[in-house]
């Protein structure tokens, strides 16, 4: 039995208990409905019709039921997609996937389950059938042991019957992959270029912490997926609560732009009328709302590698009427969006026992992502005041952290040593009146419990002085050792905010990147600290990130390289002037060619 749903007019036409609401208001209504008594998002998510709502008998016939991942998401008759039937073959047209309708257009997406070992050839059909030209994967291949999804794609050349598919290029970056397929069908004179966008960066559990990361991950897809292709084919492990989440996103986006309004509880209500269940949890629907706050509030901050002269030229000028600018606003949006941490986002940091390893109580890294130590010595605890950071194509490329104190000059070797640390980045003066010592040996051996730590070589050029170290582990000598490189910087006085020279500051950018590139394949993680590890290890890992972008896609988004590492330590790039420093190195990075 199934409840038959009332009749929609159109898509996206507000039911008048739940009005569109204006990107304006947006702000207000999340917190509103974050806080309320009696009708909150709890109230309003449950109000969706649960479970089946039309009939599926086409999914529950018995030739059918291996072809479903889980017995309970299944396609409806009315929406799901029909595949070329094959010859001599009983319900050869079903495929676990409904049409959904996008902004103002019909059935613009397929929502389907992640691909079976037995549905994998039906999968390359139905792309092929329906001329798609990009496929979304939002789920990894496993999840805390469990397969989600069978990887049906090659790492080479693979043909499912009449269907030959190619991998050409594969280009990884933090949060997600972009493979291009050239696909081919026997008797069909035409080779497609297919692109798959794999978001990886989706915890296992829950909904990710902030929506940075997608929002760049949505944009991708919709600025490199032809205009006139067939539906986008969007996938995660049931085709529900992920799916849900990415299609009801790139809908109300549209809707944003378009009216300057967004709808997402009709958006969902009618997206369920299509496939059962679609936004799964009332977490999802939550973050939906959260993702697209975030966007209206920032808005699209990307800015093309040729145009980065002229944009930022007009972005510092200065309106009489409000003495701002454009820059200045940039800022104030992202002091904004910043997340603020609250006391239990940091409790590891905040244990009595940990207080003597903190240098400063109001720069504290949040549980999140804090390396936990490995090496045992003696009774040292595993807590370090130090934070794992993504690079643009690497997660948790960086650590950034504070200047040792003498109590913890163990501790830091130990953070090298157990995480792979290729290089570190120093960005601040040796000063014993600050509690800054010099935590490394000028010549000989420094031993730090079972850490050794030995001299090879210094060399000074301009404003770096580099040094490289061997270090090993003695209570694991099977280990073996490991070179590190260490890169003072001279040029940032402390009583300056910036560095003295942006050529200076990026060639330190680049000599880092040869040594990871030259010594561990850019496998190895680089720390990254000044006193407090906040403002200036921050402007450092952000123009690292910045020339990576401009290398790989011609274009900057300042704006998303800081918010992203706030989203795990709030005091990244502080100041102003050290937010307007990482436009101008990006500026030098185009000039040097």
């Amino acid at each position: 039995t199934y409840k038959k749903r009332d009749p929609v007019d159109v898509p996206y036409q507000t039911g008048q208990l739940h009005p569109a609401i204006r990107v304006a208001d947006l702000l207000q209504h999340i917190t509103q409905m974050k806080c309320a008594e009696g009708y909150g998002f709890k109230e309003e998510y449950e109000s969706f019709f649960e479970g089946q709502s039309a009939p599926w008998d086409s999914a529950k016939k018995d030739e059918n039921r291996m072809k479903n991942r889980y017995g309970n998401i299944i396609a409806y008759d009315h929406s799901r997609v029909r595949l070329q039937p094959i010859e001599g073959e009983l319900n050869s047209d079903y495929i676990n996937g409904n049409y959904i309708d996008g902004y103002h257009r019909p059935n613009h997406y397929i929502a389907t389950q992640g691909p079976m070992q037995e549905t994998i050839y039906d999968f390359w059909r139905m792309v092929w059938h329906e001329n798609t030209a990009s496929i979304v994967m939002v789920t990894n291949l496993v999840e805390v042991g469990r397969v989600k999804c069978c990887k049906y794609w090659p790492d080479d050349t693979e043909i499912y019957k009449d269907i030959k598919v190619t991998l050409i290029e594969t280009e990884l970056l933090a949060e997600y992959v972009i493979r291009t397929f050239a696909v081919e069908k026997r008797g069909a004179h035409e080779i497609r270029e297919i692109r798959q966008f794999h978001f990886t960066g989706w915890p296992d559990h829950g909904v990710p912490y902030h929506a940075t990361g997608l929002l760049g991950f949505v944009r991708q897809v919709k600025s490199k997926s032809p205009p006139n292709a067939g539906p986008l084919v969007v996938h995660c492990s049931a085709g529900a609560g992920r799916t849900g989440c990415f299609i009801v996103i790139d809908i109300m986006l549209d809707m944003a732009e378009r009216e300057g309004v967004v709808d997402i509880f009709n958006c969902v209500r009618e997206l369920r009328s299509r496939r059962v269940n679609m936004v799964q949890t009332e977490e999802q629907y939550v973050f939906i709302h959260d993702a697209i706050l975030e966007a209206c509030l920032c808005g699209d901050t990307s800015v093309l590698a040729s145009q980065v002269r002229s944009v930022y030229y007009e972005m510092n000028k200065l309106d009489p009427q409000t003495n701002s600018s454009q820059i200045k606003e940039e800022f104030r949006t992202l002091n904004m969006v910043t997340p603020t941490l609250r006391v239990e986002d940091c409790s590891i940091a905040l244990l009595p026992r940990n207080h003597e390893k903190n240098r400063c109580m109001d720069v504290l890294p949040p549980d999140r992502c804090l390396p936990f130590l490995i090496t045992i010595d003696g009774e040292s605890s595993n807590y370090i005041n130090a934070a794992l950071m993504d690079s643009y194509k690497q997660p948790s490329a960086f650590i950034v952290t504070q200047h040792p104190l003498p109590n913890t000059v163990k501790d830091f070797w130990r953070l090298v040593l157990d995480y792979h640390c290729t290089s570190i980045v120093m960005l601040n003066d040796v000063d014993p009146a600050q509690l800054c010592p010099q935590y490394w040996p000028e010549n000989g051996v420094h031993r730090h419990g079972p850490i050794q730590v030995e001299f090879v070589s210094a060399d000074l050029e301009e404003d770096i002085i580099s040094r490289i170290f061997r270090i090993y582990n003695a209570s694991r000598p099977q280990d073996g050792y490991r070179m590190v490189q260490q890169f003072q910087f001279l040029g940032w006085p402390m009583y300056r905010d910036t560095p003295v020279s942006k050529r200076s500051f990026l060639k330190l950018i680049r000599q880092v990147d040869k040594w990871q590139e030259e010594y561990n394949g850019g496998e190895g993680r680089t720390v990254v600290h000044c006193l407090n590890g906040g403002g200036r290890s921050g402007t450092f890992c952000a123009i690292s990130i910045v020339c990576e972008m401009l290398q790989h896609q011609r274009a900057i988004d300042v704006f998303h390289a800081v918010k992203t590492l706030r989203n795990n330590k709030p005091n990244m790039v502080d100041l102003l002037d050290q937010y307007k420093f990482c436009y101008e190195v990006a500026l030098e990075y185009l000039n040097s060619g």
